[in-house]
């Protein structure tokens, strides 16, 4: 049997619908979970993407035909899927969502029955079930059915406000872009007394009005409603929900590698020091914050599966990555978008301070993020090219990692060059003490990856 190609990536399974992600695939996912869990009670959501109902009719024929019970909760954010799942003392939970991907692509995203998404070893005994087509076939007496679980989403709501409660009417702008926090997001501020103005808040599988990726681009009218309504905050998701990015008072973008170390110095201060989780591409100013609170940053490869991991190893009071998608323990084991922006809201309510102040509490390094495209096939021959001259390529290398791709460290910044998990590219990362040098270590990495490229 010829090995199969990997189906997961750092973040499920993603890919263009009815291209690489077809109902023949959703199948047989669908078959080997049920031959995974037993036949068990198997959550299932999917967010506003077009091709939803396609995959998710495929997902669930092959858990019923395993004697799956498929508890059925229609749309919603990934987080709140997540948080269900243990919640309702599922076997396990599926969500159908391509996160900040285009509106083309679709995905598969299975977490545990602890809620958190499948580790590695899981996904490999899932993808062997699949290579090996030796699926769970019940008889016709024992199979599964389809309950409606659409009502269980107010548990979240519940849980949510339970942990946050605010004691003032904020003025908050929230561009949900049309994705699944729409049905989400706005109600939950609207119900802890906040005066919401909603942009973008119709579900909609196309998103006509922005990309489901909350870019500073992606986000202009967001940000010019702040300014002219003299909002106190807003806040913008990505298509499943699971990442947040927070505009300030002023009406702009606030930088996500900010935004990460000023909540962690925030958390710290309050906890007293703690274990604070992030990836290879965050910042080197999160080191400089924490330490100084006395706490500690462990590094992992990108992803939330290696953040939640390494939080849980580690009991760690936070995580967080760099585009947004922060991980708050005392909640649940998941990213979570809208969670995230009610914190930071407490955040400032119990500070005492505006968005900009809030941030302006951490210095800020310029980073660079670079994509260089590159076919899915060719990058492991890139990314060995990239190894062998990186040393030679940046002048004054000090270190030189690779827990997720390849990072050079210098006195002066770093650069990170990384073949991306979700799309055909490769990611680069620099960072340095000026934004003269950030640009000059991007540039230097986009040529050798160019070049690699080009002869792979």
């Amino acid at each position: 049997m010829m090995p199969m190609k990997r189906l997961f990536g750092t973040s499920g399974i993603r890919a263009r619908a009815n291209v690489e992600l077809t109902p023949e695939l959703a199948l047989k996912v669908g078959s080997a979970l049920a031959t995974y869990t037993g036949g068990g009670e198997v959550l299932v959501a999917h967010d506003t993407r077009t091709s939803a109902q396609m995959l998710e009719s495929a997902l669930i024929s092959g858990l019923i035909a395993g004697g799956c019970t498929v508890h059925r909760v229609g749309l919603a954010p990934t987080p709140v899927l997540a948080y269900l799942t243990k919640r309702l003392g599922m076997d396990a939970g599926v969500m159908l969502t391509a996160s900040h991907n285009p509106p083309e692509y679709n995905g598969i995203k299975i977490f545990t029955a602890e809620g958190v998404a499948f580790p590695p070893k899981e996904q490999e005994r899932l993808e062997s079930i699949i290579a090996e087509e030796k699926f769970r076939r019940v008889d016709w007496r024992s199979l599964g059915r389809v309950v409606d679980a659409s009502g269980a989403v107010e548990l979240y709501v519940e849980s949510v406000r339970e942990l946050v409660s605010l004691s003032r009417e904020w003025r908050v702008v929230l561009d949900t872009g049309c994705g699944a926090t729409s049905i989400l997001a706005p109600k939950l501020f609207r119900e802890l007394g906040c005066k919401v103005y909603s942009l973008n808040a119709q579900p909609d599988g196309f998103f006509p009005g922005r990309s489901p990726n909350p870019t500073e681009e992606a986000l202009k009218t967001a940000m010019d409603v702040v300014r002219g309504l003299k909002a106190d905050v807003g806040f913008a998701y990505d298509g499943d929900g699971d990442r947040m990015v927070m505009l300030t008072e002023q009406g702009n973008y606030a930088p996500l590698d900010q935004s990460l170390a000023a909540y962690s110095d925030y958390i710290l201060d309050r906890k007293g020091g703690g274990v604070i989780v992030t990836n290879v591409e965050a910042s080197m100013v999160l080191e400089e914050v924490v330490e100084a609170r006395g706490g500690r940053v462990v590094r992992t490869r990108v992803g939330d599966i290696a953040i939640v991991d390494a939080m849980l190893r580690h009991n760690a009071v936070f995580g967080g990555e760099p585009c947004g998608a922060w991980v708050h323990p005392q909640h649940h084991h998941a990213p979570d978008g809208t969670l995230s922006s009610l914190l930071v809201v407490d955040a400032l309510e119990k500070t005492g301070l505006k968005p900009s102040e809030f941030l302006a509490r951490v210095p800020v390094y310029p980073v660079i993020r670079r994509n260089v495209p590159c076919r899915n096939e060719l990058k492991p021959k890139v990314m060995a090219e990239v190894e062998a001259r990186i040393s030679e390529v940046f002048a004054g290398v000090s270190d030189v990692l690779k827990v997720d791709g390849v990072a050079a460290r210098m006195s002066d910044g770093w650069v990170l060059i990384r073949p991306s998990g979700t799309e055909p590219v490769i990611r680069i990362t620099a960072e340095g003490k000026s934004e003269e040098r950030a640009r000059e270590l991007a540039d230097e990495a986009i040529r050798l990856v160019e070049g690699a490229v080009s002869r792979a």
